[in-house]
């Protein structure tokens, strides 16, 4: 009795076994990812930033290819930096490449952006959580999605810092020193910094459109000397013991504005106040202003490149039942900046010559943010993309990581691309199950014959 409760659990140790090897073989829905390692230079990269990008492609239902990146440091005292003062609401903007060959040729552009808190000069820029692009796929075939450049671009937002006289990034030529105030007067942060030295000086560099300095009006004030970008830019002098009618005050008057200068172009500058004479000069703080700018200045823009060769990944896409001439292209969300080149044959991230069976198939409309495969008959491919089993020998002697599209989702055209779940899985299941459960009986049986001839021969 006892072999045949041993001869029982094994056989249904063996029925679970084969249950779980049956539905292991046939994979469901999945993804393939490469992660790709940059290394970031220029602009606000400074001496140089690595991010990794785990590039993913998805191809859902309605035929779309998504492509979407997550983004990361690698390093955590290497990211990107503030150029200078700004106030809240600077956005990083990302934007990647994608070269599609194969089947189709042409690029998707992930695009992606973070809006940042209020910013000095060096704090670090927070990524965006990550970037997509969609394509719409009207046509069967294999097609290799490869991540090409990346590009880093910061956007500052419109506004004004005030930059108080005892901020580090003021160089002060001593002797000055710097103390607090009594809140009525109403002095910025309520302190000032303030020299009797005659040609003693402050200087701020600064990245904006605009600066002025700001100041107290008191009488017996000494004049101030401005210098913006090494030039000075004040004749006659700047009077703070004077109101702005040339008077001599009577009084005090805090955060006045002593200097401002014109608009200026977008980037890095510099101002410095110089004490003319012997006699008191206040600095109570810098005002920066940046104004509005419709796009990302090119001056802190930077510029990434892969590190090794991370791979591509291939998809198949199934064909369908014909949809008739196809339209122009769909849009899913608007993306201004991408654009879709015609081939060239140039280099990386240029779409190359056409597929030799057909004229070039993608197009892109003016302020769509896909690219559309536009040619007449096509089929078009309604399925979702899913890891290609290991088994195949090429996953062992290539470098690409292999896809597929395994079955229609629900709602979609049949492909006839791939067998019904459940006449494969569930069928193979019962089928094992019912020979193992066989097998085991028998072994039952000829146990039991076993031990009755042996009870006989004694």
């Amino acid at each position: 009795m006892n072999r045949w409760r041993k001869t029982l659990i094994g056989a249904t140790v063996g029925m679970a076994a084969s249950a779980a090897f049956v539905a292991a073989s046939h994979p469901g829905q999945a993804e393939a990812s490469l992660v790709v390692t940059y290394l970031c230079g220029d602009g606000i990269a400074g001496a140089g930033v690595k991010v990794e990008a785990r590039v993913t492609p998805r191809i859902a239902a309605g035929g779309m290819l998504d492509v979407g990146w997550s983004l990361s440091y690698l390093e955590e005292n290497r990211r990107f930096g503030s150029p200078g003062f700004f106030a809240k609401g600077s956005t990083l903007d990302l934007e990647g490449v994608v070269d599609i060959t194969g089947a189709w040729r042409g690029q998707l552009r992930p695009t992606g952006f973070k809006e940042q808190p209020e910013l000095v000069p060096g704090d670090f820029l927070d990524l965006p959580e990550g970037l997509s692009d969609a394509g719409s796929i009207q046509r069967p075939g294999k097609i290799r999605v490869k991540p090409g450049a990346l590009t880093v671009r910061f956007k500052p937002a419109k506004g004004e810092v005030m930059v108080n006289n005892s901020n580090k990034a003021i160089k002060y030529d001593p002797p000055w020193w710097s103390h607090g105030t009594e809140e009525e007067f109403g002095d910025h942060l309520y302190d000032l910094s303030e020299t009797g030295e005659q040609n003693a000086s402050a200087e701020l560099t600064f990245t904006g459109t605009q600066v002025a300095y700001i100041g107290r009006r008191e009488r017996d004030l000494g004049p101030v000397r401005v210098y913006l970008d090494g030039r000075a830019v004040t004749d006659p002098l700047v009077e703070p013991g004077k109101d702005t009618n040339g008077t001599p005050m009577t009084g005090t008057r805090s955060k006045e504005v002593l200097w401002k200068s014109p608009v200026l172009t977008y980037g890095p500058h510099t101002i410095k106040i110089v004490n003319a004479e012997t006699k008191k000069a206040y600095l109570d703080a810098f005002r920066v202003t940046t104004g509005d700018s419709e796009a990302p200045p090119p001056y802190d823009e930077a510029h990434c490149v892969i590190q090794g060769d991370p791979g591509a990944i291939d998809l198949v896409v199934p064909g369908a039942t014909p949809t008739g001439p196809t339209t122009s292209p769909t849009p899913t969300r608007p993306t201004p900046t991408v654009t879709t080149p015609r081939p060239t044959g140039t280099g990386t991230g240029t779409p190359t010559s056409p597929n030799p069976t057909n004229t070039w198939p993608y197009s892109h409309s003016p302020g769509t943010s896909h690219i559309s495969v536009v040619t007449g008959g096509v089929r078009t491919a309604t399925a979702t993309a899913t890891v290609t089993p290991t088994r195949s020998p090429k996953a062992t002697t290539t470098k690409y990581v292999k896809a597929q599209v395994a079955k229609t989702p629900k709602g979609g055209v049949d492909t006839g691309e791939a067998p019904e779940p459940a006449s494969s899985s569930y069928g193979l299941i019962a089928g094992g199950s019912l020979l193992l459960m066989g097998s085991a009986t028998g072994g039952l049986l000829l146990r039991r014959r076993q031990a009755a001839h042996a009870g006989g021969g004694r």
